[in-house]
């Protein structure tokens, strides 16, 4: 699989990373060993998670691959402090200790000395972000962290945060794909301006893209279940449909999978290094690792441009 550098940085990673919300629900214990394996085996390095997955055992999983299956040094570990919000003394959230805190519970239940890459999950309004970001540069003098980036800042917040700290923020992570592109309007650009590498998270439209959803709802799909239906309702839009159709009319013709031209468009967008797939079994992986081999020709990137396209306006286009 292809490398890429992280942002304006030394660190580079494969160019997809492998998604483990699913790990410790959806997917248990042994068949996240088959994904890391079959992940790794196809040149895969990137491999994302968070504190808030599966209530932690997502880092407790993945913290016993790399002891008895795959070698520390074979993978980029990646995780997200969400610290939640408390009635203790930190206050939770991204103040601090409530970091700290969520940091030191990530390495213990990863069982790892250091996280490669350690990303703020969310941006908090409520704590000063000189103190939050003073946590990031505690985080990497004290050697429990080589990186760091942010997950689910806007362009402002973005902008800001790369601005203000001490530290280069490395990586964003955002919803992205063909659709949900409205982090074009300024998200992408101020990581580009800022030399910050762009994550995006749900590259396949929550599901929707595969072309799953194009004659109804699979009884054994996220769309059916209780848990997941709203998540993957808010693109099952009539746009989106135009966007399926056109997506799985390139597969037809290019010998592939929806899957696979849905992955490879996003994969090859400005400023984005690598899109994170996740998948509930090894069989879902392989159908996004087959997009490795996907170049898509010009003419079908321009026909998936515009049936995806987004309104742009004032500010972002300006002066026209």
């Amino acid at each position: 699989m292809e490398k890429r550098q992280l942002g304006r940085s030394g660190l580079r990673v494969s160019r997809m990373a492998l998604g483990t919300m699913s790990w410790g629900g959806e997917t248990d214990a042994d068949e996240a060993a088959s994904q890391l394996v079959a992940f790794v085996d196809a040149g895969g390095t990137l491999v994302d998670t968070a504190d808030i997955y599966a209530e932690g055992e997502c880092e407790r999983i993945l913290g016993g691959l790399l002891a008895d299956l795959v070698p520390r040094e074979d993978v980029v570990i990646a995780t997200k402090a969400v610290a939640r919000r408390t009635d203790g003394p930190f206050g939770g959230g991204a103040s601090r200790g409530a970091l700290l805190s969520a940091l030191d519970g990530s390495l213990r239940r990863l069982g790892v000395d250091h996280i490669d890459l350690w990303q703020l999950h969310a941006w908090d309004d409520t704590v000063p972000l000189a103190e939050t970001l003073s946590a990031l540069d505690y985080a990497v003098t004290s050697g429990k962290v080589r990186y760091v980036g942010v997950s689910n800042y806007s362009g402002w917040q973005l902008a800001t945060a790369a601005a203000s700290s001490t530290l280069p923020l490395v990586s964003v992570q955002a919803e992205y794909s063909l659709v949900e592109r409205g982090v074009e309007r300024e998200v992408v650009p101020a990581a580009l301006h800022h030399g910050v590498g762009l994550l995006p998270w749900a590259p396949l439209g929550r599901g929707v893209l595969t072309g799953k959803y194009r004659t109804g709802t699979p009884a054994d799909s996220r769309g059916a279940s209780p848990t997941y239906a709203g998540y993957v309702e808010q693109h099952r839009t009539d746009r989106a449909a135009r966007i399926v159709e056109a997506v799985s009319t390139a597969a037809d013709g290019l010998g592939t999978s929806p899957l696979a031209v849905a992955l490879a468009w996003v994969r090859d967008r400005p400023g984005v290094v690598a899109p994170v797939v996740g998948a509930r079994d090894t069989g879902q992986l392989t159908g996004s690792l087959a997009a490795e081999e996907i170049v898509l020709p010009n003419a079908i990137k321009a026909a998936l441009d515009d049936v995806s396209a987004i309104e742009f306006g004032y500010p972002e286009r300006w002066p026209r």
